[in-house]
């Protein structure tokens, strides 16, 4: 019997019945092709023996080897590994969705959430040696299917094994047609390249395969990024930068210089930045604790320094709103410097004004530092 085809057309967006019916299959221990990003997969619901068997016969994988689990939002994360690293998280946040296939810790996979109810064969089909494959594609389709699913969705790119992964649905049925119940066909994929794959292990990560991310995109990704933000970025986010940068520094035991071989970035904007040096009395005080802040050139804040941002630190409340108004889903991440005080501008006083300033900089920056896993 050959494989049924549901044609959907991604600028009508009408896809809800079939999605409904594409679930519905993959409940009863269907397999159901569906498109991503990258290229086209195959899936099957983790709570059918039949459709996980089904599938490994597929893709000629053996028993112990599991299937990367597919998600539909961030928030599935969580239910499958439930503590996690910074650097996790940081990919988490970073690069999904996207196209990148995260393969984190789990320490023990059968006390994680969506393994409650599950058996033996199914936890075998979703973690392998105590680490699970995750994959949330930037496709709405997708992810459409796996949130109306409801339980973990395991899938393998939709070729038989030893064969090119498929970019479009007609591809998928060269392969295999009549061994899998319905095709979802939304056009060729966006990128036509296979996803890339992330090992996280504690802090830090080995690219297992370059796909549509190469490993400078990675890096940069992975990367914490701490920012700084005052209204010029004259003085008081120049000097939290500099106490920062000597701080963590200080922590992993390197030169200040060194700090984004480590992968960590520190840096500082104004919401009315963009003019000018560092104020001379901010370069003197600094001076003083052995920072030389000198060549800081005034920078202005954008959306983008807000998105890359892993932590943002406002001097004032009117900070702190103006970032949320740029970027509404920076709100997690953007908290004030002193936590229930405002670092108020020293602009027009003395350099004794800027060393009260400084100092309660660098009260906050100690503080939110302790924060931060580095």
């Amino acid at each position: 019997m050959s494989t049924e085809v549901a044609t959907i057309d991604r600028e009508r967006g009408e896809f809800d019945e079939l999605i409904g019916r594409a679930a519905e299959i993959m409940l009863q221990g269907g397999i159901v092709g569906f498109p991503t990003e990258t290229v086209y997969g195959i899936g099957a619901c983790v709570t059918s023996s039949v459709a996980v068997s089904r599938l490994r016969v597929m893709k000629q994988r053996p028993s112990g080897k599991a299937f990367t689990v597919h998600l539909g939002s961030r928030e599935a994360v969580a239910a499958l590994v439930p503590g996690r690293s910074a650097l996790a998280d940081r990919l988490i946040r970073k690069a999904l969705p996207g196209p990148v296939t995260l393969i984190l810790d789990v320490n023990e996979p059968s006390a994680a959430p969506a393994a409650e109810g599950l058996d033996s064969f199914a936890l075998e089909a979703m973690f392998h040696d105590r680490t699970v494959g995750l994959r949330f594609p930037d496709d709405n389709i997708a992810c459409s299917l796996f949130r109306a699913v409801g339980s973990p969705v395991l899938a393998a790119s939709a070729n038989a094994a030893g064969a090119k992964p498929p970019r479009e649905g007609k591809d998928v049925l060269k392969g295999l047609d009549g061994q899998i119940d319905l095709l979802l066909d939304a056009g060729p994929s966006k990128y036509a390249k296979s996803s890339t794959i992330v090992r996280v292990r504690h802090n830090d990560y080995e690219l297992v395969r370059e796909g549509v991310y190469d490993a400078r995109t990675i890096q940069r990704l992975a990367t914490l990024r701490i920012l700084f933000v005052c209204t010029g970025n004259t003085c008081r986010s120049p000097m939290a930068e500099g106490l920062a940068k000597n701080v963590l520094a200080e922590r992993l035991g390197c030169e200040m210089a060194v700090l984004p071989e480590r992968r960590v970035v520190v840096s500082s904007v104004g919401t009315a930045g963009g003019f000018g040096g560092v104020s001379e009395h901010a370069v003197a005080v600094m001076k003083k604790r052995g920072i030389d802040i000198s060549a800081h050139g005034s920078t202005p804040i954008t959306p983008d320094l807000i998105r890359q941002a892993d932590h943002i630190f406002a001097m004032t409340h009117s900070h702190a709103d103006a970032i949320r108004a740029m970027v509404p889903g920076a709100e997690e991440r953007t908290v004030l410097l002193v936590a229930n005080e405002s670092v108020l501008d020293p602009i027009g006083g003395g350099e004794k004004d800027y060393e009260v300033c400084a100092k309660m900089i660098e009260r906050g920056v100690r503080a939110r530092l302790e924060e931060v896993d580095v």
